[in-house]
């Protein structure tokens, strides 16, 4: 008895500790997998090895004593070990990656389709797997290990190439690339999208490609996503928009590429992105039906058969092949993270249930975050791990209403007095997450998702996906689709319907989204006052401005294009708005986001000449500042020539004690060409100055500097994209600048920066900076000798390609 009674003394101190050690745990891993994400550069393999042993060896001694207190050790440990491991899987996928010595080699391959294609205006974008690499000509290195899986854009051409299906084996001539894209302060990470990807590189079919072979068994659920897409396509495209269309393949296969740029916009400015992707209301929809359904047939058999019902109870039965058929579904449509975050808590809750234990809900929250890390630790990258997980919580710690009567239409209102509150408390604390990922929050949102989640989840989609067994039930879907699309269109014309918000510092987004949490959290109003002075210093950020008599010239990362931003105290112009962008623009992608985290109202717009390079999107520009001023070379050019001016030489006006000045064209028109006319414009002066030239060849450049034989520049934007035929050596000569900046894209088909222009450049030992390298350039009037560039900003591992390993150099060399 006395051993009995020592056993359980010494047992029940160590029950409560692992009850209560899940928590920190928990935290500690997730902690230290983000932790890891951090680091500027990578370690060796053996290393974050080594952590892990640690961490792990650390967690089974903190577990073994199991002493209150210890928690602390635990947490520790848990966190070297997600640090760790993250590390290692980071060091393998690093040595897998292109090298930089090859960017831009091109080799013959043979690859195979890996996953659903994309349609883009000049062809086709898919994920392969190379099988196969033959260098074309000598290389400086040797490739990594075989197979790789590629970004791979295939261009169409007048052979008439099919488009790759799953599974298709082809060959050809590949030109790779290590995985990279524009560099912004704000926009599209395209680096540490093909890292969570686990891309190795990027290619471009060179020449014709040629088709192999089929195997449609070498990635099934791929082939089968492809087959029930183009079922869909070619039953509604006839008779359906592009929209309606699109939203019934975004539901059932998961493709949301299928969804055009025009409709995107509409679900962005009504807050509707999550009914888009498989998210976690169509997960549990989903589970909940095959239940349901399945319950109903096992106790069907179960008449038949009792010993059944006896051995495997049909609730235990229905929810466990529930679970199975709602994993099978999210696999199939992608697995994004809103669908596993949804599956690991319901296999948690049903493993709980049927155990006859429950668990917090911060319990079951953390576990399941903790999961998704483990199956991609660089789901930390990602809004929608963030907005999923951080809506969760919140709808968790709502709790649930209590329902007075058992009559129908209680319950209905119960259910609509629920949704109403669930989605404005989802949208007020998920505001300063979709402020900072995205620069703007919809307004009409919480209204939208009052018609289009119930909607969507309860008659959309499971119509759609009966369609795809019973084609005309798909019909039925599309009628409601196209129904949902009129609604969400007009929502999205209302004045005001989403609201911009310059961007906040990190540390700032986070107080606020823990002080909209307690603002709408039921509990006192004490509580919920705190929450809103959390929030009041992100409202009041306002990102700093030049002082007076200063200016900043920001040349964002646009490709092969250009744009520039001039700031000065209180005045913004916009210089050129960049190339078309796919199925976009710069000034869509880059310009505006740009624009409005810095807080900007545009003054003046100023395009230098026709185009497409330099003046794609100017009319959002315009749509979205209708008051600014508008300067063109040839205004009769334009639709409405009488809302520009003419930016002829002589003209000028100050801001904030900051000259701008046009010195060319000349007023009588001597210049006839397109480029020969572009539009000039000199901001600041002295040394101190920036010259915005736009694309003026040699010929221009000398007649300017033969006109204004004073004029020097600390900053001068390169013409034409570096091309043989500008920046002058009298050009250069005249002005003297101090930094000269190339506006130029990545492997350029023109071949821009010329060598001569660099050598020109070398030979005067003027600075040089691209945005190939250096991605958005940031110049000031204050430090003339210095620029800032977007990749020196964000220093991560997974940067560390040709393009961040350029960008530390502080000028190229001449090729």
């Amino acid at each position: 008895m006395e051993h009995h009674n020592r056993n359980a003394t010494l047992t029940a101190p160590r029950a409560a500790w692992v009850r209560m050690a899940w928590v920190p745990v928990l935290l500690g891993w997730v902690l230290g997998c983000g932790a890891q994400l951090l680091q500027p550069a990578l370690w060796p393999a053996e290393r974050y090895a080594l952590a892990a042993t640690a961490g792990g060896v650390g967690l089974l001694v903190a577990g073994w004593r199991a002493r209150p207190g210890g928690w602390w050790l635990a947490a520790v440990a848990a966190a070297v070990l997600g640090w760790g491991q993250v590390g290692w899987r980071a060091a393998d996928l690093a040595a897998r990656l292109w090298p930089v010595a090859l960017d831009g080699s091109v080799w013959q391959a043979r690859w195979q389709v890996v996953d659903l294609p994309r349609q883009h205006p000049h062809g086709h974008a898919v994920r392969v797997q190379v099988l196969a690499l033959q260098a074309v000509g000598s290389t400086p290195a040797a490739p990594p290990p075989l197979p790789i899986d590629v970004w791979l854009h295939q261009r169409d051409d007048r052979a008439q190439t099919p488009a790759p299906w799953p599974g298709q084996v082809w060959q050809g001539q590949l030109r790779l690339r290590q995985v990279q894209g524009s560099a912004n302060p704000q926009g599209f990470d395209a680096a540490a999208w093909g890292w969570r990807q686990g891309l190795a590189a990027q290619a471009a079919t060179v020449g014709s490609p040629q088709w192999v072979r089929h195997d449609p068994w070498a990635y099934p659920v791929a082939h089968a996503r492809a087959v029930v897409r183009a079922a869909i396509q070619q039953r509604l495209a006839q008779r359906f928009d592009d929209a309606t269309v699109g939203l019934l393949v975004a539901l059932v296969t998961g493709d949301q590429a299928s969804i055009p740029a025009p409709g995107w916009d509409v679900i962005r400015a009504t807050g509707v992105a999550h009914l888009v992707a498989i998210s976690g209301l169509h997960v549990t929809m989903f589970a909940a039906a095959a239940v349901l359904g399945l319950g109903r047939l096992w106790r069907a058999w179960g008449r038949r058969r009792p010993t059944l019902l006896l051995r495997w109870p049909a609730p235990v039965v229905a929810a466990w092949a529930g679970l199975a058929l709602a994993t099978a579904y999210a696999v199939f449509a992608g697995w994004g993270i809103p669908a596993q975050r949804t599956l690991l808590m319901l296999a948690i809750v049903l493993a709980l249930r049927l155990a006859g234990r429950g668990w917090p809900w911060p319990v079951t929250w953390l576990t399941a975050l903790a999961a998704v890390l483990l199956i991609d630790p660089w789901a930390w990258l990602q809004a929608g791990f963030w907005l999923s997980f951080v809506a969760v919580a919140v709808l968790f710690g709502q709790g649930r209403d209590v329902v007075f009567g058992t009559d129908g239409g209680t319950r209905v209102r119960a259910a609509a007095l629920q949704l109403w509150r669930s989605q404005w408390v989802v949208t007020l604390a998920l505001a300063p997450l979709l402020l900072a990922w995205f620069g703007q929050v919809s307004v009409v949102g919480w209204l939208a998702n009052l018609a289009a989640v119930p909607w969507v989840t309860w008659g959309i989609t499971p119509l759609a996906l009966l369609g795809v067994a019973v084609p005309p039930v798909l019909d039925a879907a599309a009628w409601l689709a196209q129904a949902l699309w009129w609604l969400l269109e007009r929502l999205a014309a209302w004045p005001g319907a989403v609201w911009h918000r310059p961007a906040v510092p990190w540390p700032l987004v986070a107080l606020a989204t823990v002080g909209a949490y307690a603002l709408v959290q039921r509990g006192p109003w004490l509580w919920r006052a705190w929450g809103a002075l959390l929030l009041w210093p992100a409202l009041a950020w306002r990102p700093p401005a030049p002082a007076p008599g200063t200016f900043e010239v920001l040349l964002p990362d646009v490709g092969q294009g250009s744009a520039a931003i001039v700031r000065t105290a209180r005045h913004t112009l916009v210089f050129d708005t960049g190339p078309p962008m796919g199925q976009r623009t710069a000034a869509e992608r880059v310009l505006l986001p740009q624009l409005r985290a810095l807080g900007a109202r545009v003054d003046a717009v100023v395009i230098s000449h026709d185009d497409s390079d330099h003046a794609s999107g100017a009319s959002l520009v315009f749509q979205a500042w209708p008051r600014a001023a508008r300067w063109h070379a040839t205004p009769s050019a334009w639709g409405d020539a009488s809302a520009a001016l003419p930016c002829r030489a002589g003209a000028a006006w100050t801001w904030d004690g900051v000259p701008f000045t046009f010195i060319h064209p000349p007023p009588d028109g001597a210049w006839a060409g397109d480029n020969e006319r572009s539009c000039v414009l000199v901001v600041g002066q002295g040394e101190a100055a920036a010259v915005l030239p736009g694309d003026i060849p040699a010929t221009v450049e000398q007649a300017i500097a033969a006109a204004y034989p004073g004029l020097r520049a600390g900053l001068l934007v390169a013409a034409h994209h570096g091309s043989r035929t500008s920046t002058s050596d009298v050009w250069l000569d005249t002005l003297r600048p101090r930094v000269v900046a190339i506006q130029a894209g990545v492997g350029n088909r023109y071949g821009h920066p010329h060598p001569q222009v660099l050598q020109r450049l070398q030979a005067r030992g003027i600075d040089v900076v691209s945005t190939q390298r250096c991605g958005a350039i940031t110049w000031r009037s204050a430090a003339p000798q210095r620029w800032d560039c977007a990749r020196d900003q964000r220093r991560f591992y997974w940067q560390t390609g040709a393009a961040a390993t350029a960008a530390a150099a502080p000028a190229p060399a001449p090729q």
